[in-house]
C-alpha cells in the first residue's frame, strides 16, 4: 500500500496504430498544457511512425516508459514506474487492440484516470466496426473526448458519432475534417419527423430515439411521443413510476442492456413487469444523478398493453 501518497491524475490516449494518438498529443503540448512544470510519466505501449522529439519531451518534462506486450500491463510493473519516477502524473498513449479495463484495474491505489481520449480515423472506422466491433467500441468506454481524423462529407457521421454515444453518453465526438477543420453541423437525419407535435416512434427506431433525445432535449422537451416499451419497475422506485424500454445491443451480445426513461403513470403499479405496453407520453426533463445532466422524462397520457415486439433486441444504429 502507498499510504498517504497524493493522488497523481492518469491520461488515456487510446485508438488503433496510426489513429492519430501521437499527433493529438503533440498538438495538445504545443498548447502548452503539459508545460507547466510538473513531471510526466509518459508510457508508450505503440510506436507509430510519428513519435515526440527529444526537445519535446525536455522540454515538457517527460519520462518515457515503454511496455511492449499487454501482459506487461500489471499492478506490479505501474508500481515500479511509480517508485523510479515518482511522476507528477501520467501520460499513457494506450495499444488500442489491448483491453483498457485490464490497465485501469492495474492503477496503484493513488492513481486516478483524470481524462480519456479516443483518436479514431474515420477512413477505417467502418471496416473495424464491422470486423472488430468489441475491440472498436471499447475504446470508447472511458474516453471524455472520441476524435475522428481525417473525415470527409462523403462519411456517415452521425451514424460515427451514435456508435460511440450508444457505448458512453458522455463522450464528446469531434470531427476534424481532412482540412484540419473542425465540423460542428453534424445533423442526424432522424426517421421520424420532429416539425410535428407528436413523434410516433417505430420498434425498430427505438435505440436512435433515445439517444438523440439524450443529445438533444431541449428540442423534445414538451413534444408527446407514441412508442411501444417493454415495463421495467424499478425496486426503489416510486409507485406512480415505471420505465417502458427496450433491450439494446451496444457492441455485442454480452453488452445487452435495458434502456429507458422514467415515466410517471398512476396506474404504474398495475403493470406487469417484462410485459409490452403502448404509451403516449409528454417529454419533459429533470436532473439525473447517474448522468450528471439534464435528462429526458415522460408523464404518460396513456399506456396500453401491447403485443410484444418482433425484435426483443434494438441497435443504434
Amino acid at each position: 500500500m502507498f499510504g498517504k501518497k497524493k493522488d497523481i491524475p492518469v491520461y488515456i490516449f487510446t485508438g488503433f496504430l496510426e489513429s492519430g494518438k501521437t499527433s493529438f498529443i503533440k498538438e495538445t503540448l504545443k498548447d502548452n498544457q503539459f508545460k507547466d512544470g510538473l513531471k510526466t510519466v509518459y508510457i508508450i505501449c505503440e510506436e507509430g511512425i510519428e513519435e515526440l522529439t527529444e526537445e519535446e519531451l525536455k522540454s515538457n518534462k517527460f519520462i518515457v516508459k515503454t511496455f511492449e506486450n499487454e501482459e506487461d500491463i500489471t499492478y506490479d510493473n505501474f508500481v515500479k514506474v511509480d517508485l523510479e519516477v515518482n511522476p507528477d502524473r501520467v501520460l499513457i498513449e494506450f495499444n488500442g487492440t489491448w483491453d483498457v479495463n485490464k490497465a485501469l484495474e492495474a492503477f496503484p491505489e493513488h492513481w486516478m484516470l483524470a481524462e480519456g481520449i479516443a483518436t479514431v480515423d474515420a477512413g477505417t472506422y467502418t471496416g473495424y466496426l464491422n470486423n472488430m466491433k468489441q475491440m472498436m467500441t471499447r475504446q470508447f468506454t472511458y474516453a471524455d473526448l472520441v476524435v475522428f481524423n481525417r473525415c470527409t462529407e462523403e462519411y456517415d457521421l452521425p451514424v460515427f458519432k451514435r456508435t460511440v454515444r450508444a457505448v458512453n453518453r458522455r463522450s464528446q465526438v469531434i470531427f476534424e475534417m481532412t482540412d484540419g477543420t473542425i465540423n460542428n453541423n453534424v445533423k442526424e437525419e432522424l426517421p421520424y419527423d420532429m416539425s410535428k407535435p407528436e413523434i410516433k416512434v417505430e420498434d425498430d427506431d427505438f435505440g436512435i430515439w433515445y439517444l438523440d433525445a439524450f443529445d438533444n432535449l431541449d428540442a423534445y422537451v414538451g413534444k408527446t411521443v407514441r412508442f411501444k416499451g417493454m415495463v421495467y419497475k424499478p425496486k426503489r422506485g416510486k409507485a406512480d413510476v415505471f420505465v417502458p424500454g427496450r433491450f439494446a445491443m451496444t457492441c455485442c451480445a454480452a453488452d445487452i442492456q435495458f434502456v429507458g426513461f422514467p415515466c410517471k403513470w398512476e396506474g404504474a403499479k398495475e403493470l406487469k413487469e417484462k410485459s409490452y405496453v403502448n404509451v403516449t407520453a409528454k417529454i419533459g426533463n429533470a436532473y439525473s444523478k447517474e448522468y450528471g445532466q439534464e435528462a429526458p422524462v415522460l408523464i404518460a397520457s396513456s399506456v396500453e398493453a401491447a403485443e410484444p415486439a418482433e425484435e426483443e433486441v434494438v441497435y443504434f444504429q
